[in-house]
């Protein structure tokens, strides 16, 4: 494994990072966790909240797109966005995805640090970042663990989770970084190929042996 690349969290409290590729297995894992005690702050919540009806990002995103993502039947002032549609645009189209993630991300960001100034007396806590390295969200962790499996795996799961074609599922693993990049970059590897028993194993065997913050990164 090559040297993580960003800084990581050198303070007392353990904050695991918890990522991969989109249908990896982060929820599966994330589940464990919290099992065992953990809390978890969960990016995809808090995007969700950046563009809650009637909030300045939604309002931003309908400013832009217009009632191509307003859901039917909601007014502009308190909007429901069409999440799908929005996902048609931004999924088949580089830049507008990047105009929604410089939107999204420092809302996000912020809503992190809020939450682990919230539990900061919290041993340790577990933060899901599908999207951690892309945006340099590693700081905010003291460790990162990478869920990881194959590429046809994530495609297929994908597929049947969303309900999606073949080539809408393939331009939302377009939009991340690839597995076999972040590999390198991450702390653990969480091998999810196998059985739900090998798995546990696993997640024991590393949440045993966290990495104290001198050798964290």
């Amino acid at each position: 494994m090559t040297q993580p690349s960003g800084p990581r969290w050198q303070g007392g409290q353990r904050r695991i990072g918890l990522t991969g590729g989109i249908a990896s297995g982060k929820s599966t894992v994330g589940r464990w966790l919290a099992e065992q005690g953990l809390p978890l702050l969960d990016a995809d919540v808090y995007a969700r909240e950046a563009l809650a009806p009637g909030s300045p990002g939604a309002q931003a995103v309908l400013q832009r797109y217009g009632a191509a993502v307003q859901a039917a039947g909601s007014r502009r002032e308190d909007a429901v966005l069409d999440r799908a549609a929005l996902g048609r645009i931004v999924f088949h189209n580089p830049g507008e995805r990047q105009w929604l993630e410089r939107l999204v991300h420092p809302l996000v960001r912020s809503r992190f640090e809020a939450e682990l100034q919230h539990r900061k007396s919290a041993d340790a806590v577990v933060l899901i970042i599908p999207l951690l390295f892309e945006a340099g969200l590693e700081s905010l962790c003291s460790e990162i663990w990478l869920v990881d499996c194959e590429p046809d795996t994530q495609l297929e799961r994908l597929m049947e989770r969303d309900q999606l074609p073949p080539a809408d599922a393939r331009a939302r693993l377009a939009a991340q970084w690839p597995l076999e990049r972040k590999r390198g970059l991450a702390d653990v590897l969480i091998d999810n190929r196998g059985t739900t028993d090998a798995l546990a194993v696993q997640l024991q065997r590393a949440l045993a042996g966290g990495l104290s913050p001198s050798t964290s990164g």
